[in-house]
């Protein structure tokens, strides 16, 4: 693909941002930051939620869904407009993210934003919600117990928006969110963005929307952008982190994230990168707040190589400079997988995606391609020396070979053996020549039991 064809995929080359109606402060901002054309999402969305239109939009992960709702809020809004708009999002990362990037676009607008979370104390947050920002992006707990404390009204909201609302379900904010749009009983809009859009979004949308415009800027047979270059390596578990010490080293990333599956395995996979004088940081949900922000700061500086992470703590990561994407532990939901690579290849680059696939997980390998409709190829490190099966992994498989055997001898003593012929016209009365020794333990006694009166 040329870069005529790569641009035209994400940017909506055709027009600019003045094109699509909003105000001189908003524009100036835009021009400042650098944007020449809008994504595709941008086009379509911005026009729609600057007239007033609750709008659904689907978007793949990297086109700029941030800016497709930002940019309206900061049109439509004006200084004064206190807790006007309400931003929910489902990690900390990504409400500082998201806060941050309004920030910059709406320097113009005077308009003020604040980002509420939990891990920040109350009372820091509560003095800056009384100063009455315009915006707030905020996480639904934090969110809630402002709102239940009185310091985070609803009644002036005039714009609510779900971010990333497929990932807000998936780790559990479901209720809240019906809490905080249930509350929400004055007129307003409400714009719901994702990559994925379920039959439970849809459910959310018909019960808290008016008459939504339903917008995807998805190809139905393609989640995942023609930038990313999506390969797998076959690899056994005890050797995923030397071949990912490996990879890294042939690979030689700008910038690279890992994706595990468990807060542990990610503690236990940067340990073990640091040990091998590779740049590395964990990043997950069980770490104290102000070393996360470290570690986004770090990361944004450009003074990480690889950043460890899981999948929720990673929903905050939206940096540019991200070259590969690792999936040290491959998904069991394959839109996990989508959403992991949409953090390369972002707004029209090019990236890498390498998966670690262990030998019994095609169907998972298969799952990803068939949601995707790309063909993953299969990408081999000659130099790389498989490491031997470790001693606890073969004594684990030597006792679940004996645990096997074991219980088919018991089940083979258990069935009983049909009688002889002596006793053959008995077997011919009971199916499979058992005959029953003695009357059984309990008997009805005559009588028969029914259903209650």
């Amino acid at each position: 693909m040329n870069g005529a064809d790569l641009m035209s995929e994400i940017f909506d080359t055709q027009r600019s941002f003045s094109d699509l109606g909003l105000k001189p402060e908003v524009l100036s901002g835009i021009a400042e930051v650098g944007f020449e054309h809008p994504t595709h999402v941008q086009s379509e969305l911005i026009p729609l939620a600057i007239a007033g239109r609750d709008v659904m939009g689907q978007s793949r992960t990297g086109t700029g869904k941030t800016a497709a709702f930002g940019l309206p809020i900061l049109h439509l809004l004006e200084p004064g407009d206190a807790f006007g708009a309400l931003c929910l999002v489902p990690t900390r990362e990504l409400a500082i993210q998201v806060a941050r990037e309004m920030d910059v676009l709406g320097k113009n607008t005077g308009l003020h934003k604040l980002a509420v979370y939990g891990g920040q104390k109350i009372d820091i947050q509560a003095k800056r919600l009384q100063r009455r920002p315009e915006i707030i992006v905020g996480t639904p707990g934090r969110v809630m117990d402002m709102n239940r404390r009185g310091m985070l009204p609803y009644d002036r909201l005039r714009i609510a928006v779900l971010d990333e609302v497929d990932r807000m379900l998936d780790i559990g904010f479901r209720e809240d969110i019906r809490k905080i749009l249930g509350t929400i009983k004055h007129k307003h809009q409400t714009i719901f963005v994702s990559a994925t859009i379920s039959d439970e979004i849809e459910r959310l949308a018909r019960k808290y929307m008016r008459n939504p415009e339903n917008l995807s800027t998805v190809d139905a047979k393609s989640l995942t952008v023609s930038q990313v270059q999506q390969r797998y390596v076959t690899v056994h578990p005890w050797d995923k982190r030397r071949l990912l010490k490996h990879i890294i080293e042939v690979e030689d990333p700008e910038l690279g994230l890992v994706f595990c599956r468990t807060k542990a395995t990610v503690d236990k996979v940067a340990g073990y990168l640091c040990d091998k004088n590779i740049n590395a940081a964990a990043l997950h949900a069980d770490m104290h707040q102000s070393k996360r922000n470290r570690v986004m700061e770090q990361l944004r500086g450009g003074d990480l190589h690889i950043v460890v992470a899981s999948d929720v703590a990673a929903r905050g990561i939206d940096v540019d400079g991200i070259t590969h994407v690792f999936n040290l532990d491959i998904p069991e939901d394959p839109e996990v997988y989508v959403h992991r690579i949409g953090r390369t290849a972002r707004t029209g680059r090019s990236g890498q995606a390498i998966m670690f696939v262990e030998p019994e997980q095609g169907p998972l390998l298969m799952g990803v391609e068939r949601l995707t409709n790309v063909e993953i190829t299969e990408v081999f490190y000659d130099a790389f020396e498989p490491g031997p099966e470790p001693r606890k992994v073969r004594e684990r498989r030597a006792q679940i070979d004996q645990d096997r055997e074991t219980n088919k001898q018991n089940l083979s003593r258990s069935v009983k053996q049909a009688p002889d012929a002596e006793s053959a016209e008995d077997a011919e009365r009971f199916p499979g020549g058992i005959v029953p020794s003695a009357l059984p333990k309990k008997r009805m006694g005559g009588r028969l039991r029914g259903r209650r009166r």
